[in-house]
């Protein structure tokens, strides 16, 4: 019998991030759903029990999952491992990156312009911000696409969120990696676009995530957002999967170039004070 799944074993997705959060969430659902993983992330031993339970996860799908443990901003590791991929989809004839998500989450949180010098941003800590959180998805995808690894029917996306159009205590950095980024997929989408490649920016609602979790205020951050969200609840970052694996079957070739929210409509509220249907009745 011939498979219903939207995806086959010669596809396969790159998930820049796939230890946890959007990035785990959506390697384990792309998996459930047909294809290969490539996942890049960068964990010590605290933290690699979470890693070893997606590959789990993704290999129970009966998919396989190839883990790089590094530092994606860095040239020779990226180089590196585009290498070790290529090595790996020549094992199939029509093997080729179906999917390259961009779900790094690493850069500093500090005021421009703190009580003191000292206690302010710094340039490397701003440039090391824009090159991890925006940067490497441009140089990232230059290295797939020019190895041959991703072709026509390419989906790019990277994960942006309402800081990049918004301002939020301690978050400057990471709000210009998010435009910056949003603008790089915007870039992508245009140059791609003749080669059958489309790119999007991915806006998830606030969602409860170890990246999440860094920044100041981030339980109340959970609670407006819930209280303001037309679903009542906040995102989760399976809800934010399902979108990509859906953006990324073939119907979705000529969605391109876009900021997609996946909020459940939370960022178009600027109010607090959803009402339940019981409590309306």
């Amino acid at each position: 019998m011939q498979s219903t799944l939207p995806f086959t074993d010669d596809q396969w997705a790159l998930i820049l991030g796939a230890s946890s959060g959007f990035g785990g969430g959506t390697a384990v659902e792309l998996a459930r759903r047909g294809m290969n993983i490539f996942g890049v992330h960068f964990d010590r031993a605290a933290t690699m029990p979470n890693v070893e339970r997606i590959i789990g996860d993704i290999e129970s799908c009966g998919r396989k999952a190839v883990f790089f443990n590094i530092n994606a901003s860095d040239p020779g590791k990226r180089s590196e491992t585009v290498a070790a991929m290529k090595r790996e989809l020549a094992l199939s004839p029509n093997a080729t990156i179906r999917t390259l998500l961009h779900s790094l989450a690493f850069g500093t949180l500090r005021p421009f312009v703190g009580t003191k010098s000292e206690d302010s941003l710094t340039q490397p800590q701003m440039d090391m911000t824009l090159d991890v959180m925006a940067n490497s998805l441009v140089y990232w995808t230059q290295s797939v696409f020019f190895e041959g690894l991703m072709k026509r029917g390419g989906r790019i996306f990277a994960m942006t969120s309402s800081g990049g159009h918004s301002a939020l205590p301690n978050y400057g950095a990471v709000s210009a990696a998010k435009a910056a980024l949003e603008s790089h997929i915007r870039q992508l989408a245009m140059e791609l676009g003749p080669y059958g490649i489309t790119a999007n920016s991915i806006l998830a609602g606030v969602t409860d995530t170890p990246a999440l979790r860094k920044i100041p205020g981030a339980v109340s951050m959970l609670d407006i957002a819930k209280a303001k969200n037309p679903q009542l609840r906040t995102t989760t970052p399976n809800d934010v999967a399902r979108a990509i694996a859906l953006l990324s079957q073939d119907d979705a070739y000529f969605i391109s170039g876009n900021v997609i929210g996946v909020d459940g409509g939370e960022d178009i509220v600027s109010y607090i004070g959803q009402k339940s249907p019981t409590e309306l009745a």
